[in-house]
């Protein structure tokens, strides 16, 4: 297309490019060269060589021009130039490929390889793509991006009425759940009354008569198997790939793993899909990896293997050792799969749960629930705890991830108080007897040798795991800050570890106490052996989930704040902990990528690694700057400790909120699918008509839905 327009214009010709500079030519017939783009002529061009005594003839091939988009021709010296450098060249351009032209078909590939990793090669792609358009600043600005957004918003719900009928009953599967058949019912009366012929076409079928929830389970089943499809064909054309995995074991008697993926998909937008609830048949490391790698398999066929870059858990079960555990399992079979820890999982809860392997802090965690639960549930506590403690106990609920750290905190503070709170409720006469009974359970605990003793070593340990968390959230991280922060938080545990004698010293004065039916064994060597093994498995799992960190110092090459710094001094030490993590990068076409972004001004407007990406998406740079955009996708889709701007809502978060409410549906995947993608089916505007061949290619649906 462009050659036949060059033929008929010529100005985008390589001799009409050398007899008249680009940059003298006006406005308007600089916007159309670049709109005529490089000429691509039919070139005569042959080469004799011999090899082992034998003569060949080289002859040049038109299909050189669309693996190298940049190459143009000129039919008058029968030779071959770079578009872009003929365009904008300057003193640093090489002159073959501006002037002279290349003609050795020999070595034409290596030639084309070292010019497309020349800095000013780069500079001259850049300049073109930017040329004619806004810069990066108006194009990242706000109101032009919220335009865009509702626009597509309007238009996911203009497709949406087309497929009414199968979208309500996936909305109302998802948000009435324990109504089995009544959802589909009321969803199918409710498309009947938008006509007269359908509601009179539903009211006569007998194949929706009779128990509607095999209808509706089918629909369902078939419903989730579009969706899997849909995201394994996303990931299929991703570069690279990671898994989230959060422990459910409340969600069924033999526990469950819910899989996340997250990728970038075909229109370089971040997805993070709910896949499916994996259920164990024990909790154990070696089942839950046979049953990951299973599902694995099944996502990533062996031959993409390498595209699996990040895993993520949270949960204690998996961390079993560098040898042995699941993360280690997983990273034998794909050996890019490092383990990270996730944004969305909060380090005080992991450390929490970490340490909630051990039966008696297990207890005392749920001893600690009772006070935020006494104190929600009825009005009149809450008058008498404000005008006793005048400060709340905090909420434990779906989405407050670091409660336990918060409640520990307040109770340890205010314990005096609580018990003359507690006091005054049974003691006031305005309560029922269930109320007046918890109460003095609450004063028994708070008076328990063994639950003050947890009290005081958690009031201790969670402000060091959350002063740890605080520190891995800066985006101004590097290398030597983050092993420093992780260091001292193990140098703080063993400090708390150490200080046991004297801590478990203040606790042994009372003998061993009744607690209902449970027997505490109180005393200093009791006290300090269980204070030693928690102090134990939090350094443990700390060294665990942070062996592997250099995917936060890597993200600190593109973060845009740090751009003139790093233009005065390189950061080569940076830069060889991305390549050796990621291997895949090639060293020395980043170093120069990296070079000219630092030294540009217009890259300094990109907030963040999602913007920086989009501009390169947006103004098709992702040739001259392949390897900074490898990088990006790196980073988008591992999900990161270190804040950064622009990340979707954690579907973890959105998977747990859900739990609660569904945690016994014999349905879970379906819903839970159903629930999560929601815009994913809006987003699919044939999603109706794969649900239907589905429902229609089985056996006993054929006679009533599949056409003849």
């Amino acid at each position: 297309m462009a050659a036949s327009a060059s033929a008929a214009a010529g100005e985008n010709s390589v001799s009409s490019l050398q007899r008249t500079h680009f940059k003298l030519r006006v406005v308007e017939e600089q916007l159309r060269v670049k709109e005529l783009g490089a000429d691509r002529p039919e070139l005569d061009m042959k080469q004799a060589s011999v090899v082992r005594g034998r003569q060949y003839t080289r002859t040049f091939s038109g299909s050189w021009y669309e693996r190298k988009t940049w190459l143009t021709g000129c039919g008058r010296t029968n030779a071959l130039y770079c578009f872009p450098c003929l365009l904008f060249r300057g003193a640093g351009t090489d002159v073959a490929w501006t002037q002279v032209g290349v003609t050795d078909l020999k070595h034409l590939a290596d030639k084309c390889k070292k010019h497309e990793q020349s800095r000013s090669h780069m500079e001259n792609h850049l300049s073109l793509a930017l040329f004619g358009k806004m810069t990066i600043a108006a194009q990242l600005d706000a109101e032009h991006r919220s335009g865009r957004r509702n626009h597509n918003r309007e238009v996911a719900k203009n497709r949406h009425i087309l497929s009414k009928i199968i979208d309500y009953v996936c909305l109302d599967e998802a948000d009435a759940p324990g109504n089995p058949g009544g959802a589909f019912r009321g969803s199918a009366d409710f498309a009947a009354s938008l006509g007269g012929a359908l509601k009179e076409h539903l009211g006569g079928a007998g194949v929706f008569r009779g128990a509607p929830g095999t209808v509706q389970n089918e629909l369902l089943a078939c419903m989730l198997e579009v969706l899997r499809e849909h995201i394994v064909g996303e990931i299929a054309s991703a570069d690279f790939l990671s898994v989230q995995v959060d422990e459910t074991a409340e969600a069924a008697a033999w526990g469950r793993l819910a899989l996340v993926v997250r990728y970038l998909d075909g229109l370089h937008q971040l997805q993070e899909r709910f896949f499916e609830f994996i259920p164990l048949r024990s909790p154990t490391s070696e089942s839950i990896a046979a049953a990951l790698l299973e599902r694995l398999a099944l996502i990533l066929p062996p031959h993409r293997r390498g595209k699996l870059i990040c895993q993520t858990y949270d949960g204690a079960s998996v961390m079993r050792g560098p040898t042995s555990g699941v993360q280690k399992r997983i990273q034998d079979v794909y050996e890019n799969a490092h383990h990270v820890h996730c944004y969305a999982h909060q380090l005080s809860a992991i450390m929490q749960q970490g340490a909630s392997q051990l039966t008696r802090v297990r207890q005392f965690f749920s001893d600690l629930g009772a006070f935020t639960g006494f104190f929600s549930r009825s009005l009149k506590a809450i008058r008498v705890l404000d005008e006793t403690v005048a400060e709340r106990l905090p909420r434990a609920g779906a989405v407050n991830w670091d409660f336990h750290g918060c409640a520990v905190n307040t109770v340890f503070k205010h314990k005096d108080d609580l018990v003359r709170c507690c006091e005054k409720i049974r003691n006031s006469g305005g309560f029922d007897s269930a109320t007046i009974r918890e109460a003095g359970g609450l004063v028994r605990l708070l008076e328990d040798a063994d639950f003050n003793f947890l009290l005081k070593l958690f009031h201790h340990i969670m402000p060091q795991v959350d002063v740890l968390y605080a520190l891995l959230q800066k985006r101004n991280v590097d290398s030597s800050h983050l092993q420093g922060s992780i260091q001292h938080f193990t140098e703080n545990i063993k400090k708390i570890r150490d200080s046991l004698p004297s801590l478990c010293g203040q606790h042994s004065a009372k003998g061993p106490q009744i607690l209902g039916k449970r027997r505490w064994s109180s005393g200093p060597g009791e006290h300090e052996k269980m204070a030693a093994e928690i102090c134990d498995t939090i350094l443990g799992h700390a060294m665990e989930r942070f062996s592997f960190t250099k995917h936060l110092v890597s993200s600190t090459l593109l973060h845009a704040e740090m751009f003139e710094h790093y233009r005065a001094a390189f950061p080569q030490e940076t830069l060889d902990i991305a390549v050796n993590a990621y291997p895949m990068l090639c060293r020395n076409k980043l170093k120069t990528e990296l070079s000219l972004i630092y030294s540009n001004d217009e890259f300094k407007a990109c907030r963040g690694a999602v913007d920086l990406y989009q501009f390169f998406m947006d103004n098709d740079l992702q040739e001259p700057f392949s390897e900074t955009v490898t990088l990006l996708k790196i980073l988008i889709t591992t999900p990161m400790t270190t804040t950064e701007s622009d990340r979707c809502f954690s579907t973890l978060k959105r998977m747990k909120a859900f739990l609660r409410n569904t945690m016994t549906e014999d349905r879970l995947n379906s819903l839970a699918m159903i629930s999560m993608e929601k815009k994913l089916m809006k987003d699919m505007v044939d999603f109706n008509l794969k649900v239907v061949e589905k429902f229609s290619a089985q056996k006993h649906r054929r006679d009533k839905f599949m056409y003849t």
